[in-house]
């Protein structure tokens, strides 16, 4: 961090994140049938949605695209001077690409890429949710009343991205953003091979793993929050009357102790169904260290990932399996 003697906490939390789809009309029907979210703008080929806890007007911006990915991860600061701040830090560093007057729903950010090329900005002022009369609450705290669509998503939760060296992309966000370090598998070469981070008590806002293709910039999967454990096993039923391809769960991971469930949006980008898991209050957290013989016993229940967990990324790349970095951890069978 900028200033090792006391913790940063210019960053707030996860803003939201722009998805890229090839096709729109069925990503968007995706996220508003399936999901449960609500539309809230339309600019151009763009679509911005909400679950119905976010207390921003957005935390989706859904971009028509020739291919699937992330176009970029938003960050909200905790002040404007905290967004001056890590600006600067930035630039000095040599990451930033600059300002951006903001887009709908936020003020001005300011654009920078991780060492993996991960496009990110950050940003403080931003619009709060006013819902029309027909979808308040009656809990003067909750923003929105549930949608009873679909799953019905209550909020983004976090993003994991897919990167060549965990270490250099983990520090990074260390140092420059604030984030700390709450659990990591670190493999028997001593390779760090995935990292939950996060400046909430979230256990992770990212995670960043290694991507077997050997590629950069990456999406693994953004992740929707519902409150419950059998929330998600509905969500696995209401998949399943879609069509929706399920890659794995749902389930319970050890990491984290959330339980889940892993699909695809038509555009092809993978989404995750998430819930329980634990927060971090202690202020003097260690880190969790997972070992390989351990991550090779599966999930919390035993579960083993596919191999497609660790390979498998948007935008797709077609990599022959025997040119796939080998990672112990993904597939332990």
């Amino acid at each position: 961090m900028d200033n090792l003697s006391e913790p940063m906490n210019d960053v707030a939390h996860l803003g939201h994140v722009e998805l890229l789809t090839p096709r729109p009309d069925e990503s968007l029907r995706f996220f508003t049938d399936v999901l449960g979210m609500a539309v809230t703008d339309r600019v151009g080929q763009s679509v911005f949605l909400r679950g119905y806890g976010d207390y921003e007007r957005h935390t989706l911006k859904l971009t028509e695209s020739r291919q699937a990915g992330v176009a970029h991860v938003a960050w909200r600061t905790t002040s404007e001077p905290a967004l001056a701040r890590r600006a600067a830090a930035l630039e000095t560093a040599g990451f930033g690409l600059g300002w951006i007057d903001g887009d709908s729903g936020h003020g001005r950010a300011y654009r920078f890429v991780d060492p993996d090329g991960h496009v990110m900005e950050v940003y403080y002022a931003t619009e709060r949710y006013q819902a029309p009369a027909d979808q308040r609450s009656r809990l003067k705290n909750q923003p929105q009343r549930y949608s009873g669509v679909g799953i019905g998503v209550r909020r983004i939760d976090h993003v994991n991205l897919l990167c060549r060296e965990v270490t250099a992309n983990r520090v990074f966000m260390e140092e420059k953003l604030g984030f700390r370090l709450r659990e990591h598998v670190i493999l028997d070469d001593a390779t760090e091979a995935a990292a939950w981070i996060s400046v909430t008590p979230l256990a992770h806002d990212v995670a960043y793993t290694l991507d077997a293709t050997r590629s950069r910039g990456r999406l693994h999967h953004v992740a929707y929050w519902v409150d419950n454990r059998e929330d998600v096993l509905r969500a696995a039923d209401i998949f399943l009357e879609n069509d929706v391809v399920i890659e794995s769960g749902p389930s319970k991971h050890a990491i984290t102790q959330a339980f889940f469930l892993y699909g695809f949006e038509p555009g092809g980008n993978r989404v995750e169904i998430f819930s329980s898991g634990y927060l971090i209050l202690a202020p003097d957290w260690e880190p969790i260290v997972w070992t390989q013989a351990e991550r090779a016993r599966g999930q919390a229940w035993g579960l083993r990932l596919p191999p497609s967990f660790h390979s498998y990324g948007t935008p797709v790349v077609e990599v022959p399996a025997s040119e796939l970095l080998h990672v112990p951890v993904v597939d332990p069978r």
